[in-house]
């Protein structure tokens, strides 16, 4: 009979890459997986891992194994649910990743309604990009990430998360106020020649801005780069920048700022993602309901 505990752990390397990542992410020293590992490859009888330059490579045998330890992990996370199921209150813990906008938007008014309504449930929030979370709550580093889409940027897919959309926000530039030194811009391509701010290279709303910018025939002058949205608020009412800002960030808030809508109406999608394996937890369920309601209150 082969261990669980030593097939997470080979999951866990074909997920993270190294030794030394796996046994960051479990606890564990990396001389300690490295056993546990070898122990796995004799009980297997086959060879699991071949060297490939500094790192470990999995073999066929090993990707099969792989395959086999997430069925275990999905049929006992179906088997955890269906006992919460079982109880007369709601409760346990839920660990979600958001990005920055959803948690100041969506998140306060979320925990509120799981405080009054599940006291018993403990949320803990974690802040991350939505593409890094997408693959972290697939390998259960959270049980529900809220996550964005952007036109023609589609959100990664992964095989066993569960996907519903909470709400859409139309995305548009952000100007300084009219009483600032910068000339008056009435379109986007009024904007070309003004200092830009974005969030860092490889993010879904950098992706998107450049490349709206660019099919309305400009690169924009992107001078200051950060990933906090009120930083990039600020930059924006001082009048010394420029930029695409989803209408969730306003939430809640008053701003000096003059907002153009985009070409085409450009809106983002909001949504959460969890595992199929947890659609039976009450306690996975009733957030995914709280930020539902909240969603619903930020649009009215």
């Amino acid at each position: 009979m082969l261990d669980v505990r030593r097939l997470v752990l080979l999951r866990e390397l074909s997920i993270r890459g190294t030794v030394a990542a796996v046994a960051d992410a479990m606890n564990f020293t990396p001389s300690a997986v490295s056993q546990q590992l070898a122990v796995l490859e004799r009980e297997a009888g086959v060879q699991l891992l071949r060297k490939a330059g500094r790192r470990l490579q999995l073999t066929p045998q090993a990707e099969v194994l792989v395959a086999a330890a997430g069925d275990v992990l999905d049929t006992l996370e179906r088997a955890q649910s269906t006992v919460e199921a079982t109880m007369t209150s709601v409760q346990g813990r839920v660990r979600v990743a958001v990005f920055q906008s959803a948690a100041l938007a969506l998140m306060p008014n979320a925990l509120r309604i799981m405080v009054t309504e599940h006291p018993d449930v403990r949320v803990e929030m974690v802040q991350r990009e939505p593409e890094t979370a997408l693959n972290e709550t697939w390998a259960r580093d959270f049980d529900m990430v809220i996550a964005e889409q952007y036109p023609a940027h589609a959100a990664p897919r992964f095989p066993g998360l569960d996907r519903r959309d909470l709400t859409t926000d139309a995305v548009r530039l952000a100007l300084p106020p009219v009483d600032t030194s910068l000339w008056p811009v009435d379109s986007l391509t009024g904007a070309a020649d003004l200092p830009w701010v974005m969030e860092p290279r490889g993010t879904a709303s950098r992706h998107f801005a450049e490349q709206l910018c660019r099919r309305s025939g400009f690169e924009p002058d992107v001078r200051y780069e950060t990933a906090d949205l009120q930083a990039q608020i600020r930059l924006i009412e001082s009048g010394n920048a420029v930029a695409l800002m989803p209408d969730l960030v306003w939430a809640g808030r008053s701003t000096t700022c003059r907002l153009l809508d985009l070409p085409g109406d450009a809106e983002r999608t909001i949504f959460t993602a969890q595992r199929t394996a947890s659609s039976l937890s009450p306690a996975v369920a009733a957030l995914r309901d709280a930020l539902e309601r909240a969603a619903a209150t930020s649009r009215t």
